[in-house]
């Protein structure tokens, strides 16, 4: 750095800035800048109440809001005039502060530190002003507490993030949860003219008041950006939650991620003592354990390759926060640390990343070196940042890339040109990347060691692949290299693709059948021409030798995967992380969606429809390749594909139910409250495949919708509409979520023709009416249907309704013989409807796994028969609702012989099998009878053994 920079004078003329100064702030931003040539008179007169080489105090900062909030008559303002006030405050502060920055007249931690203050001035004035006029229209919040007397409600405003830690950027958003104490109601009082409102409402419009005084974009600007997203539910959710509602969903809901986001929250302004330490015993058990919590690597490994996806989606390679060995892995690597130590050590429990940092240090969690390089890293990119957002008043990270700002932003630096900074950048980004993946990721090393090829032995090992290579796969790799697409590459994109192509041959090389790289290499090629222009991921090639050599059967397998590869290189990151390794169950699929859906904006469906599909496609790309390399059981890989339908459809609720809410209020239970986020008064019920956990990897979902609210009753918001108006209208946004035909496709293919009357019936029913439709009008192919039913989501007090429905149903009393007969003339119709005579001329010699006798569905009709015509007798045989178990509970029952049910599940397994081999390799179910004659005649022999009808009578 240039020694001169440090030494900037900050001494104008009588506090007026020089001509040397005017020229470092024009060099630094254009947004600065423009304030000064604009305002200059107002600029020079607060600069010399404030002059650029002195800090503010708190006290100072608050007198400032009161000035600049106060009418001529200097009483405090209409809201239109502190709003201009705060505003116009805000921009002659980061005038100044981005100036002295420049003229680092201020160290980093001051800058932040005032920023912070600001943020917390303006927040705590923002809440005492809008508190104000709403007792004046409501009177004050109370609520009865444990001794029934009557208190005043409080709302504390929660610091998320960098505010929390105090640790402010120049262009930050700044995160917020609103908690309030308790349940109750306002004092209003009729004879001063003031109404009574619950405390939701009046904590609700105070959150709303403080959002629009300090983030509503005016003709004067804005103060702060500010982000609800990060409270309990995220986006549709309450506003406020009071405390026992946070109590409850840290203890059943709360999530790994979250401790990290609840670890910097800190309490704005003043609340009372107990409220105080209430909310604080309340954070600090969900965020610290007392144990030490290697917990914290797994959500940490998550979400860092969250934020790897992301910025490799968008090719943001020049961000300083979220690229690698950025601001962002300092700080994961710090708060990793205090998540499985703080706990033990609570003098780990600090908001600040500096300060946490230097205790790590003491503790000799990080090695001298190591600390001094991050802490360094971090003052550095922090700097860089705040010179950044400082051009142009954005919230950003990226580095500029137009010539002038480089030259610019190097020089107020104090670097000599652009170069020089970025050798320095790099430097640090190194000395935070090493740790950083010391630490949290398991790095990819080939076994072979003939991986580290010079170019002698890569031309080598061509040679050996092309004696591998059949002479059209030869060609094939010619004309790939001397294509128009390799020629055309950026030199960067041309670097990295040679770097990934000693990778690819060794991965093609690595495996001694031949047949397995001549079929992945057309594939492999149609990848590396759909990654090559997007050359991110050719760098993940590149660093994932072992991953990139387990890719080949992946291709070679399934033409499926190649084309979802090839279509959307982005889910290569859940193959070369090896993520099929470990298939997550329910609560990290959830977990692991919620987050990709906490920055997806209140109505961009466009972007949540995005999430959705993208989701659905890493995950089940990760349980095909579990399923081909891994080798899983297939119940195993039908249990992760349901439960990865499940988590999107709850998600989708969740969503759609906060929209609908949004528009209309929330509508009443049929217990006459109004439903709630955590209790919806709504579930999805899955059929077939879903209901049963047996979805295979291109299913459709048949669902039924139910609900349990007063369809004639009105919704809560200003727009009301009937219950029934409000359930139809999300059933239908849900079907948008779900069902919508976008250019990729659909997130699920929805079939809804098993709800009570069909195609005929409402799109969604009150349980009252699911019941009496089951127990009147139902025919018995619905019974059968039932059987492979079960509650996917929603409201609890639904799906346990439906449970029992469903047992009720399942257990009425049938005769064995009327059981058989129905379920007997269901299959004859079952084969004529599907018109089995329409491939007849392709069958000479073929069986068709899923329809043929003998197959799936003769299977399936046999589970069903067994759980009408046993169930009065047997109640447990309704308690399953896949075929596996049925058949087990029905030879633990005694009912059938155990062998038979063996035979049966057997059958069953080794079919589906086949089934989810041949959509993995997009072949027909028609394959060879020879292959099949054993267990077809085991399956028609035991339909003959306990049906009593042949094949020939079916």
């Amino acid at each position: 750095m240039l020694s001169a920079m440090s030494s900037r004078s900050t001494h104008g003329t009588e506090n007026s800035p020089t001509a040397e100064q005017l020229q470092i702030l024009q060099t630094a931003s254009e947004f600065a800048y423009r304030i000064w040539e604009n305002r200059t008179g107002s600029c020079q007169t607060f600069l010399r109440s404030y002059p650029l080489d002195q800090t503010l105090t708190r006290q100072q900062i608050d007198d400032l809001i009161q000035d600049y909030t106060l009418d001529d008559n200097y009483q405090l303002a209409d809201e239109p005039q502190v709003m201009s006030g705060l505003r116009n405050l805000r921009t002659l502060l980061m005038m100044r502060w981005i100036w002295q920055d420049a003229l680092q007249a201020i160290t980093l931690d001051q800058l932040t530190d005032e920023l912070s203050e600001f943020a917390d001035g303006c927040i705590s004035f923002a809440k005492e002003y809008t508190y104000k006029g709403l007792i004046r229209q409501y009177g004050e919040p109370t609520f009865i507490d444990s001794k029934g007397n009557v208190q005043i409600d409080d709302m504390a405003i929660m610091a998320m993030g960098k505010l929390g830690a105090h640790e402010l950027n120049l262009s930050s958003d700044i995160d917020l949860i609103f908690i309030h104490k308790k349940r109750g109601e306002t004092n209003g009082n009729k004879a001063n003219g003031t109404r009574s409102i619950d405390n939701k409402r009046f904590m609700t419009r105070l959150g709303q008041g403080i959002i629009k005084l300090l983030d509503q974009n005016t003709a004067d600007g804005f103060v702060f950006r500010i982000d609800m997203r990060l409270r309990p539910w995220g986006d549709g959710s309450d506003l406020a939650i009071h405390l026992s509602a946070l109590q409850k969903y840290f203890s059943l809901h709360g999530r790994a991620w979250e401790r990290f986001a609840w670890l910097k929250a800190n309490i704005i302004g003043q609340v009372d003592q107990d409220f105080y330490n209430d909310i604080e015993s309340l954070i600090k058990p969900f965020v610290f354990r007392y144990y030490v919590d290697y917990s914290a690597f797994s959500a940490l490994r998550e979400m860092k390759s969250l934020i790897q996806n992301q910025v490799a989606q968008r090719e943001d390679l020049d961000n300083i926060k979220l690229g690698a060995g950025g601001i962002r892995d300092i700080e994961f690597i710090v708060q990793a640390f205090q998540l499985i130590y703080g706990g033990r050590h609570t003098q780990l429990q600090v908001k600040s990343c500096l300060k946490a940092m230097q205790v790590l240090h003491e503790f000799n969690y990080l090695e001298s070196t190591t600390y001094n390089q991050l802490q360094a890293a971090y003052r550095f990119l922090r700097r860089l940042e705040h010179g950044i957002q400082g051009i142009n008043d954005q919230q950003t990270q990226r580095l500029p890339h137009d010539p002038q700002w480089q030259h610019n932003l190097a020089i107020t630096l104090g670097f000599d040109d652009w170069s020089a900074l970025l050798t320095t950048l790099n430097q640090h980004r190194e000395n935070v990347n090493i740790p950083f993946e010391r630490m949290v990721i398991d790095r990819q090393v080939a076994n072979d060691e003939n991986i580290e090829v010079d170019a002698k032995s890569i031309d080598e090992q061509v040679e050996q692949l092309n004696e591998v290579l059949t002479e059209e796969n030869r060609h094939r790799l010619r004309s790939f290299w001397q294509s128009k697409l390799v020629k055309n590459l950026s030199d960067e994109a041309r670097g990295r693709l040679d770097d990934a192509y000693p990778v690819v041959v060794h991965a093609l090389l690595a495996h001694e059948d031949k047949q397995l790289a001549n079929s992945a290499l057309p594939r492999l090629i149609d990848l590396l021409e759909a990654i090559c222009r997007r050359s991110i991921y050719l760098v993940m090639i590149a660093e994932n030798p072992n991953a990139t050599t387990e890719l080949i059967p992946m291709l070679s397998a399934s033409p499926w995967i190649a084309k979802e590869l090839a279509q959307y290189p982005v889910l290569l990151d859940t193959f070369l992380q090896q993520r099929y390794r470990h298939l997550p169950d329910k609560d990290e699929l959830s977990d692991i969606l919620r987050q990709q859906l906490l920055r997806v904006e209140p109505g961009d469906e466009e972007k949540l429809l995005s999430v959705l599909r993208l989701f659905k496609k890493n995950q089940i790309l990760a349980v095909a390749a579990g399923d081909i390399l891994a080798e899983r059981p297939i119940m195993e890989v039908s249990d992760s594909l349901s439960y990865i339908a499940a988590v999107v459809l709850e998600a989708a609720l969740d969503r759609a139910f906060a929209e609908i809410v949004s528009r209309y209020g929330y509508p009443i239970g049929q217990d006459g409250d109004p439903v709630t986020e955590a209790d919806c008064g709504f579930a999805i019920i899955g059929y077939g495949k879903l209901g049963g956990l047996e979805l295979s990897y291109a299913s459709d979902l048949d669902l039924v919708f139910l609900h349990r609210i007063k369809e004639g009753g009105m919704t809560t918001g200003e727009k009301s509409v009937s219950g029934m108006k409000f359930a139809a209208r999300l059933v239908q946004k849900l079907m948008n979520y779900l069902n919508t035909q976008t250019r990729d496709g659909r997130v699920y293919e929805i079939d809804m023709r098993l709800r009570p009357s069909g195609n005929a019936g409402m799109m969604v029913v009150s349980y009252h009416a699911f019941e009496t439709y089951q127990l009147e009008k139902a025919w018995s192919w619905e019974h059968q249907a039932l059987v492979r039913a079960r509650a996917v989501c929603g409201d609890r007090r639904v799906t346990a309704r439906f449970c029992n429905i469903r047992r009720d149903v399942l257990v009425l009393p049938r005769t064995i013989d009327q059981v058989r007969n129905e379920v007997t003339s269901m299959r004859i119709k079952m084969q004529k409807h599907l018109g089995t005579s329409q491939w007849q001329q392709q069958k000479a010699g073929k069986f068709h796994l899923k329809q043929d006798t003998g197959g799936i569905i003769d299977i399936e009709f046999l589970a069903q028969f067994a759980v009408l015509a046993y169930s009065n007798e047997h109640p447990s045989l309704a308690n399953w609702s896949d075929n596996v178990r049925i058949f087990e509970e029905v030879a633990s029952l005694g009912i059938w012989e155990k062998q038979v049910c063996q035979d049966l599940s057997d059958a069953y397994l080794r079919i589906r099998t086949a089934t989810h081999k041949l959509a993995l390799s997009e072949q027909s179910l028609l394959v060879d009878d020879t292959l099949w004659k054993e267990t077809r005649a085991l399956v028609q022999a035991q339909w003959q053994h306990l049906m009593g009808v042949g094949s020939d009578e079916k």
